[in-house]
């Protein structure tokens, strides 16, 4: 069984940083391209950012790019989420999920039904 498990996340001021961390355990983490979807109070999900497997490509959804960068560790079993000059529009629950690359593709909300998901972690970003 597959299990995603985030940790990171935090209240944090206007302009500041926080990495977010997603561990899988049950499969080979190479196996699986990944991704970063956070779902803002009273919107649905929106993907944020997206690796492939080994990591040769990158997806930034427009709201975050320059900000965040996505990154993973195979050895580790680590996908990683960096982001900087964090804004208030930035508050969410964060997931990690696999199967999303088709949202990335196509513009589709992401779908809970679809593949593994983490639990989330709650970044809160204050003025």
């Amino acid at each position: 069984e597959v299990q995603l498990v985030e940790s990171g996340g935090g209240l944090v001021q206007s302009g500041g940083s926080l990495t977010l961390s997603c561990v899988l355990f049950g499969e080979p983490f190479s196996s699986y391209d990944m991704a970063w979807v956070r779902q803002i109070p009273g919107k649905g999900l929106e993907w944020v950012s997206a690796i492939d497997n080994d990591g040769s490509r990158k997806y930034y959804a427009d709201s975050v790019k320059g900000r965040f960068t996505i990154s993973r560790d195979n050895t580790k079993n680590i996908l990683s989420l960096q982001m900087n000059n964090l804004k208030t529009e930035d508050t969410a629950m964060y997931y990690c999920a696999t199967r999303v690359f088709a949202s990335v593709r196509d513009g589709s909300p992401p779908r809970r039904d679809l593949g593994y998901w983490g639990q989330g972690t709650q970044v809160t970003v204050s003025s």
